[in-house]
């Protein structure tokens, strides 16, 4: 069974910064397309990145220039680093993976990904 532990969340100030990681087990990281989602309060899931077993990635226009998605296959670990946060940021954070090939975030779902970790909650001050 597929298994995805989040980490690293926490509040910062806008304008800071926090990594993200997502401890990986029951799977062969070459296989699978794997993502962020991030719930804001009130809101519905929406991505935020995802990238391939080829480390290929897409990133939702509102993040773009200021995250990066990246992973250790080595480690069964996906990352999340993310700069210049702002406040609208304010989120749970899901780690996520499906065994298909990746799609842009904007073409995709949250309902295509399979498998989902508990979620870090990130906090953003104004």
């Amino acid at each position: 069974q597929v298994q995805l532990v989040e980490s690293g969340g926490g509040s910062v100030q806008a304008g800071g910064s926090l990594r993200l990681s997502c401890a990986a087990s029951g799977y062969t990281s070459s296989s699978y397309c794997m993502g962020w989602y991030r719930q804001a309060p009130g809101k519905e899931r929406e991505g935020v990145a995802n990238i391939a077993s080829d480390a290929s990635s897409t990133y939702a226009d509102s993040v773009k220039g200021r995250f990066t998605i990246s992973k250790d296959n080595a480690k069964n670990t996906l990352y999340l680093q993310m700069n210049s946060l702002k406040p609208e940021g304010t989120a749970m954070c899901y780690c996520a993976a499906v065994r298909r090939k990746c799609y842009t975030v904007t073409n995709s779902y949250w309902l295509d990904f399979s498998y989902w970790g508990q979620g870090t909650r990130v906090t953003v001050s104004s």
